[in-house]
């Protein structure tokens, strides 16, 4: 038998039938659970065995914790720095959080699961966990810790190029327009470098990616799906899985945890379950569920996805058609975490899911849908009987220690979830070696071969969709003895509430830079054209558009407005100046979500979008140095009657559908897609080519 690597910094080693072990509990004689030749499941069910209720408690919950980078001078750290120690309150999403000292919630409580949300270089990263992993093994097991993150490998804001992108990760453009690249040899390219990258960080699990299928126009979170079509969802993450996790998880890979189940897209009118108004899951068209949002979690699952995370929303009857999945009714109108028909029923014993279920953010607290009435410790019960094991957003493990002391939660559920906690950190390797090479990571990161990558990938996410005299390609032959004039428009009338919140969900870039610097970037990439500042002095003009709508975490007053216009940060008035003065007029329009175009793509003789894509690259496909190729992964909705509420809420198209599919939904004679003055639909799929 091979000899597998052992790392210990603290602990000593055992030597048996010519062999090296991890002395993990100290007392120099071989355990189960130490023997690395043993299964993960053995493994795991013998620890579980020499575990307390302390320890075990522990194992439940995850939250982010500060690096020791992020402490102010003169606030507690540890380990050189390293670790943050401080125990007071700081400012998160608005409201004051409590931030705990690492050692201890390590050492006495017992926490192993942690998120990291810095955008932190990757041997910083990894000096970090490298602490904290010794930090474990100094402990009575041994048991080490893992961190995740969220996705760190695509694009949040529109930058001209990799240059300007302020990620320490290499950038590929936003899942929308992975999916609009749709080249599944690029997907596989995408996974080898995150899980390259993820690995030299020593960040073991991943918070990604989104199986969700986008099928409410409304809903903010669709930027960070793969689109609309489920087959098309369902290939992409199969192929992230095994590219990023494995054929099957070891220690050379990385765990995902694939959210949101059942499905996030089913919105009630765009409203996130981040908040109350939007605390339902609405299935207002019968079979939609096993036809649209199930598909994508069903290839995940098949695929080994090592978790899952359900969404924060709770099923809704009175809001829902029937038949759905074969079921006539929902059992528990509770958030899906806390529910026994959808975790237990569905995704364990109908999908045939036995990894982890972690919760989404907050569902013990602040987002417990439908759990309101329970005590903290009757939620953690209710959690772990519903077959979820990991509680997001949260620090101290004493609700899971009252709950499991007071018998809310018998102790088979308890070792169970445990075991399969466990076993996890068992098939990655981490009670052998949970360290990695800090000084060899960030060579490994960002690396100019996949920055190539990344931007092949952002020039095939770029969709033509709209070029009317063939204006387009705008090579140097057809600019010749003309002036350009180039603009990038977006909103920068932002509140500080509203930077932090950007920044929460990825986007930290200052507009008003973006802005100033992408005039000056065009003309550095573009030294053969003509450039003018006064655009009643231009043949050609071509304007970037990037509008914003939403907020990640709050809702909006009314509903979300999709129109491009002056409250989505896009000045229509002056567009329409320049079209009045400039003989061609070329729009690149920004999307993240499905935007009604009606305001401005009628003054455009050419048009294109990307999703969250470099600026540079789609001036590649207007200017012919790359070939356009990428197709619509989301349809755009036609006109504002085609989303229209009434007063009992229901929407003209339903927003449990696909736009490819809402068409067999509409009534009054209304059509969902939008249609040019060319007769270009802009639905699901579709792409010009030039």
């Amino acid at each position: 038998m091979e000899q597998v690597r052992i790392s210990a910094r603290v602990k000593g080693t055992i030597e048996a039938d010519g062999l090296r072990f991890k002395d993990l509990d100290g007392t120099g004689v071989l355990k189960p659970y130490e023997d690395w030749r043993l299964s993960p499941e053995e493994r795991a069910r013998d620890l579980v065995e020499r575990m307390t209720d302390e320890e075990k408690a522990g194992m439940f919950v995850i939250n982010s914790q500060m690096m020791g980078i992020s402490v102010k001078p003169g606030k507690a750290t540890s380990h050189g720095g390293l670790l943050s120690e401080i125990h007071e309150e700081i400012p998160m999403r608005g409201r004051p959080t409590m931030q705990y000292p690492t050692t201890y919630k390590l050492a006495t409580w017992h926490v192993r699961h942690f998120i990291v949300r810095e955008n932190a270089k990757a041997s910083e990263l990894a000096a970090w966990v490298n602490a904290m992993q010794e930090v474990c093994e100094g402990t009575r097991l041994g048991i080490p810790c893992i961190v995740a993150s969220n996705s760190k490998n695509e694009s949040a804001d529109i930058r001209c190029s990799a240059e300007e992108e302020s990620n320490r990760f290499t950038t590929f453009p936003g899942t929308l327009g992975l999916a609009a690249a749709n080249d599944m040899a690029l997907i596989d390219e995408f996974a080898s470098v995150v899980r390259r990258e993820f690995m030299a960080a020593n960040l073991r699990k991943g918070y990604m990616y989104m199986a969700d299928c986008a099928t409410d126009p409304r809903w903010f979170r669709t930027f960070g799906t793969f689109g609309e079509d489920p087959q098309q969802i369902s290939e992409i993450i199969t192929h992230i899985i095994r590219g990023i996790q494995g054929e099957a998880l070891n220690a050379r890979n990385v765990a995902l945890t694939t959210k949101h189940f059942p499905g996030g897209g089913a919105r009630e009118n765009g409203f996130d379950p981040h908040y109350a108004e939007g605390k339902y899951n609405c299935y207002a068209t019968p079979h939609s569920m096993e036809t649209y949002h199930l598909p994508a979690f069903r290839a995940a699952v098949a695929a080994g996805t090592s978790a899952v995370m359900p969404y924060y929303a709770i099923p809704s009857n009175a809001k829902s058609a029937f038949p759905q999945n074969g079921a006539d009714k929902f059992d528990e109108e509770i958030a899906f975490a806390y529910n026994r028909q959808f975790i237990n029923g569905m995704l364990r014993g109908e999908l045939g899911f036995d990894g982890v279920v972690n919760s989404d953010t907050g569902v013990l607290s602040a987002m417990a849908w439908g759990a309101e009435e329970f005590s903290k410790a009757g939620r953690a019960a209710r959690v772990l009987r519903a077959g979820t094991d990991l509680v997001s957003g949260e620090d101290d493990p004493a609700p899971f220690l009252e709950a499991i002391r007071k018998g809310f939660v018998d102790r088979e559920t308890v070792d169970r979830a445990v075991c399969r906690l466990l076993t996890e950190l068992f098939r990655l390797g981490l009670f052998e070696d949970p360290y990695t090479d800090e000084t060899a990571a960030d060579a490994l990161v960002n690396t100019e071969e996949s920055r190539a990558a990344a931007y092949r990938a952002h020039q095939k996410s770029v969709v033509a969709l709209k070029n009317k005299g063939a204006l387009l390609p705008l090579t140097s032959e057809k600019l010749a003895g003309k002036k350009v004039y180039v603009e990038m428009m977006m909103r920068t009338d932002y509140t500080e509430e509203e930077l932090q919140a950007m920044a929460l969900s990825g986007s930290g870039a200052d507009p008003k830079e973006t802005i100033a610097a992408f005039a000056g970037a065009v003309r550095k990439d573009h030294p053969d054209w003509t450039f003018t500042d006064d655009y009643r002095d231009a043949d050609v003009a071509i304007l970037l558009l990037k509008p914003t709508s939403g907020s990640y975490f709050e809702a909006t007053k009314s509903y979300l407005e999709l129109n491009v216009c002056r409250e989505t940060g896009i000045d229509v008035d002056h567009i329409r100046a320049v079209r009045e003065a400039v003989p061609h007029v070329v729009m690149h329009v920004n999307l993240n979500l499905p935007y009604l175009l009606t305001n401005v793509e009628p003054m455009a003789d050419a048009l294109t979008v990307g999703f969250d894509t470099f600026t540079k690259a789609a001036l590649d496909v207007i200017s012919g140095a790359a070939p356009a190729q990428g197709r619509l992964p989301i349809t755009l909705p036609g006109s504002d009657a085609a989303i229209a509420v009434d007063e009992n809420g229901i929407c003209a198209s339903p927003n449990d559908v696909p736009g490819y599919d809402k068409h067999k939904y509409m009534k009054n004679g209304l059509t969902y897609a939008y249609r040019d003055a060319l007769g270009n639909e802009y639905r699901y799929g579709f792409g010009l080519t030039f």
